[in-house]
């Protein structure tokens, strides 16, 4: 994990130093002095831009290794500030959709696959198809359309209402009531690629000799399915769930922009924005410990759910 850090860390810092634009633009008045060369030659130095790269990203991963990740170019405010106030709101959003299309993929998979070729089995590939190619971005903004605009039944921005009553319930209600949305469409392609990956798992579990065998036992289907078949069959879905983690932590950049949910995708994105360096490495490398830590995690869970793998 050590190595991979490094190597995200330091592929991250030089394609944010290779793009076009410099943060100096937004510290210069463009009516006073914009194209003051040496006006623009202090905000860079002040800023430590005017080093050589190699000799930058040095600096900065020293300064990262004593838990430095310096200060925003923007607010000013230290980076692990900016990313402390903003990381839990994210983990709630991801880990609450992770858990729900998990929960809800899994079951449509093991329902495919016990009724493969029927009415159901059918409805649910093209419903399952439908998620997948449903671009994110588009399925919030139709739902922000129809929920918030034509029926007001949900708010569409933010965390918090401003004029929510004092209370924990009250408070807990208003959270609940803005998450429902970005829950959703954070959930909804991760359920159809769940449902895909477990119904073909599961396919290919009950076709085997155990599993004909405990059914000539007589046990009930509930169990030959919940008990036998299906966990075998999660090994693989355990797998699919370590990679899936970048693709649920990448799509919470774009979902909590649209929903200006205040987490630390939203965080990143404004950073890119504001060419604000500091705050982009900083979310890069929380982002990448997170992806980490959750294919940690995974590799863990195989001697779990598999009693034939031991670590040693």
């Amino acid at each position: 994990m050590i190595p991979m850090l490094f190597g995200v860390t330091m592929i991250s810092f030089l394609i944010m130093n290779l793009a076009p634009g410099d943060p100096t633009s937004f510290y210069v008045d463009p009516l006073v002095g914009q194209n003051d060369p040496e006006m623009l030659a202090i905000v860079r130095k002040s800023l430590g831009l005017d080093k050589p790269l190699p000799v930058r990203y040095a600096l900065w991963l020293g300064k990262t290794i004593k838990g430095d990740l310096g200060f925003s170019f923007i607010s000013r405010r230290p980076v692990m500030d900016e990313i402390r106030s903003r990381i839990g709101n994210t983990l709630l959003l991801a880990s609450v959709s992770m858990v729900i299309s998990l929960v809800v993929g899994v079951l449509i998979g093991v329902w495919s696959a016990v009724n493969q070729y029927k009415m159901s089995d059918y409805v649910l590939t093209v419903l399952a198809f439908i998620g997948v190619s449903m671009p994110s971005f588009w399925f919030a903004m139709m739902l922000i359309l129809f929920l918030t605009g034509k029926l007001k039944l949900l708010p569409s921005v933010g965390m918090n209402s401003i004029n929510v009553p004092p209370g924990f319930f009250n408070r807990f209600m208003d959270t609940l009531a803005h998450m429902v949305m970005p829950v959703l469409v954070m959930s909804l392609s991760s359920i159809a690629r769940w449902a895909r990956y477990q119904r073909s798992s599961m396919l290919e579990v009950i076709r085997q000799d155990f599993i004909r065998t405990a059914r000539a036992k007589g046990l009930p289907q509930k169990k030959v399915i919940f008990k036998h078949a299906l966990r075998n069959a999660a090994i693989p879905i355990i797998t699919l769930l370590g990679m899936s983690l970048p693709s649920l932590i990448g799509g919470s950049f774009i979902i909590e922009t649209v929903f200006g949910w205040p987490g630390m995708g939203r965080l990143g994105v404004n950073a890119i924005f504001n060419r604000d360096y500091p705050v982009v490495m900083g979310v890069t490398l929380f982002s990448s410990i997170l992806v980490m830590v959750g294919n940690l995690a995974a590799d863990v869970l195989y001697a779990v759910v598999d009693p034939r793998i031991r670590y040693r």
